[in-house]
């Protein structure tokens, strides 16, 4: 319940409307500013979820490396030979994170979307990347990032990060490459429309962008 809390502020302190329907936002995309000077930030998407532990736990989409996925996962040969592990956050770099999309999950799975699951168990990272066949929507990532209490929303609130809308689709049908320009831009315009506006009571989900 407090983590809950926390992550119901952290969205009050980004949008000063108020609405019953941000509790259905179990996870979130952080955007970063432009010139971010944290390289390890600087430039990314992270989706955020409030249900993977006592604080927000984020993973970088946005951050392939060059190594390939059965490098890191030797029983990982039935999975594409182009597959490569994604730089996931700072934290933990050297455990594996999957994300992945399922109508029938495993169990002790962290569900971060509709039918989109996290997890970072070992031995069901292995089974997970050597089903045959392949399990179509799924990403592996080095590492995590996490904030101490407090840390992210000071963040937000300084204005490192712009917010948009997590949906499966842009965790596994977007480009890599594409994701931080298109919603940084949409996400700025929104911004900007928004702080223009004259005041009125409307829901923080209405000012979250969703990529087409």
């Amino acid at each position: 319940m407090r983590r809950l809390v926390a992550w119901l502020i952290l969205l009050a302190a980004v949008f000063p409307a108020w609405s019953e329907d941000v509790d259905g936002l179990s996870s979130i995309l952080l955007v970063a500013k432009k010139d971010m000077p944290d390289p390890f930030f600087r430039d990314s998407v992270v989706l955020v979820t409030h249900r993977a532990g006592p604080g927000p736990i984020g993973i970088i989409l946005n951050r392939p490396t060059g190594i390939n996925v059965s490098t890191g996962v030797p029983q990982a040969e039935k999975r594409p030979s182009n597959e490569v592990v994604f730089f996931g956050g700072p934290v933990g770099i050297e455990d594996l994170v999957v994300v992945f999309r399922t109508k029938d999950p495993p169990k002790n799975v962290i569900e971060v979307l509709e039918g989109v699951y996290m997890t970072s168990r070992r031995d069901l990272i292995i089974t997970l990347l050597s089903r045959d066949p392949p399990v179509q929507d799924l990403r592996v990532y080095a590492g995590y990032a996490g904030w101490a209490r407090g840390q992210l929303e000071a963040e937000v609130s300084r204005g490192d990060w712009l917010l948009a809308r997590a949906d499966a689709a842009t965790l596994f049908e977007k480009k890599p490459e594409g994701l931080w320009p298109e919603l940084f831009r949409k996400s700025s315009a929104k911004k900007a429309s928004h702080d223009s506006s004259p005041p009125r009571r409307r829901g923080p989900s209405a000012d979250l962008v969703t990529l087409p």
